[in-house]
C-alpha cells in the first residue's frame, strides 16, 4: 500500500479540480449561497428562486407558452407544472389556452405578478451588490462573460 505522502504528491498535482480548491465546486457553493441569501429575502412574499426566475420570464414577455419558459429556463415540464400551480395558487399568474393551438397554454401575470416586478428586482440587484462588492465595472463584465463562455463550452 502506497505511503499517504506518495499519494499526497499524487493528488498534489489534481488540486486545481478537487474540492474544495475546484472551480465547479467553488461556483456551486457561490450558487447555493446566493440561492439561500436570495430565498431568504423572498421568503416574506410566499416566493422560492424558481418562481423568481418564472417571474422573470414573463416580466420580459408576459403570456409566454409553458414550454417556452421551460426552453428559457431549462427545465423540465413536470418540475415547472408544479411551479405553475402554486404560482397560479397564489394568484401571480393565470393560464389560458392559445387561441391558435388549444395544445398550448399560455402564462399571464395576473395583477399581483406585475406589482412585484417593482419590489422584487430591487432586492435582487442589493444582493448582487453584496456579492460584488470590491469588484470593478470591467471585472463584473468579464466575471459575466467567463460564466457565459463556460456555459457554451459545456452546453
Amino acid at each position: 500500500m502506497p505511503s499517504t505522502s506518495v499519494n499526497r504528491r499524487h493528488l498534489a498535482q489534481w488540486d486545481e479540480v478537487l474540492a474544495p480548491h475546484s472551480l465547479g465546486y467553488r461556483i456551486k457553493l457561490l450558487s447555493q449561497i446566493l440561492g439561500r441569501t436570495f430565498q431568504e429575502r423572498l421568503e416574506p412574499f410566499g416566493l422560492t428562486t424558481f418562481h423568481w426566475v418564472v417571474l422573470c420570464c414573463l416580466w420580459e414577455e408576459d403570456g409566454l407558452a409553458t414550454s417556452t419558459i421551460g426552453e428559457r429556463l431549462q427545465q423540465v415540464g413536470g418540475t415547472l407544472t408544479g411551479v405553475l400551480d402554486r404560482m397560479e395558487e397564489r394568484g401571480l399568474v393565470r393560464r389560458e389556452r392559445d387561441t391558435r393551438d388549444r395544445r398550448i397554454w399560455r402564462i399571464w401575470l395576473t395583477e399581483a405578478g406585475k406589482q412585484l416586478e417593482t419590489v422584487l428586482p430591487p432586492i435582487a440587484a442589493e444582493i448582487r451588490e453584496q456579492a460584488m462588492a470590491g469588484f470593478s465595472v470591467a471585472e463584473r463584465e468579464l466575471l459575466s462573460q467567463l460564466i457565459d463562455q463556460a456555459i457554451a463550452n459545456l452546453s
